[in-house]
């Protein structure tokens, strides 16, 4: 019976004094939008390419949620992501792992749609966020951005010094007062905007990997002869 009594007080002096400890798995993913830090310019940082073209990250390293390829039956060009895909898959984890492929230290998702898998990338960002421009070039287009009927902020279109039979169109943001029609712009310098608030008007594919609405500012790249301009 003493024996027994004993037991019982050492399993209850066990779980007392690790009782305490929390056994819920710590938090994975990026941090919430309202936790990061003020807003800036980002550092040069490639995130995708076409051909000799290089795409700059539009905002600061500090301000991403996450970065995600979505497809489009537009006629957008089909971009190079940089970096690892984060939802490949069991097989195409493995086959990375056998290759020897990734390890770039960005990460991004794909999300589907129609078209080209890779046609329009996707910067998440909470609303307010500084948007800069992700090419040196020449602005060529502010137009409205029009979702189910609403006019919801502009498409900014730049024409790229390195690449000028291509246009880069972003969306998804409000234009900077001071840019207007024929400003230079150089990446992760110019600020051309900022991100809007789109969680009311459409369900947001980023927000499956974000911890908030999956906001965001949209790339995509434009034959210059095919896209209407004003």
């Amino acid at each position: 019976m003493l024996i027994v009594a004993s037991a019982a007080i050492g399993v209850t002096l066990l779980l007392t004094a690790f009782g305490s400890t929390d056994s819920r798995p710590a938090p994975s993913g990026p941090a919430p939008a309202q936790r990061l830090l003020p807003t800036g310019p980002p550092r040069p940082q490639i995130v995708a390419l076409r051909d000799t073209l290089r795409i700059q990250l539009p905002v600061s390293q500090a301000r991403v949620t996450a970065i995600g390829y979505h497809g489009v039956d537009n006629g957008a060009l089909q971009l190079e992501p940089i970096g690892t895909q984060a939802n490949h898959g069991i097989l195409g984890r493995l086959f990375r792992r056998i290759a020897g492929g990734g390890g770039t230290g960005l990460a991004y998702y794909q999300l589907g749609g129609r078209g080209p898998a890779t046609a329009v990338l996707d910067v998440g960002a909470a609303p307010g966020t500084d948007v800069y421009a992700p090419v040196d070039g020449t602005v060529v287009g502010i137009t409205d951005f029009v979702v189910g009927g609403r006019r919801l902020g502009s498409r900014i279109d730049i024409q790229p010094a390195s690449a000028p039979s291509l246009v880069v169109s972003l969306t998804h943001l409000r234009p900077d007062p001071a840019l207007t029609l024929g400003s230079a712009v150089t990446s992760a310098t110019s600020k051309i905007g900022t991100v809007l608030d789109f969680s009311r008007v459409e369900r947001q594919a980023l927000a499956r990997f974000t911890q908030d609405e999956g906001n965001h500012v949209s790339i995509e790249l434009h034959p210059a002869a095919t896209l209407a301009l004003p």
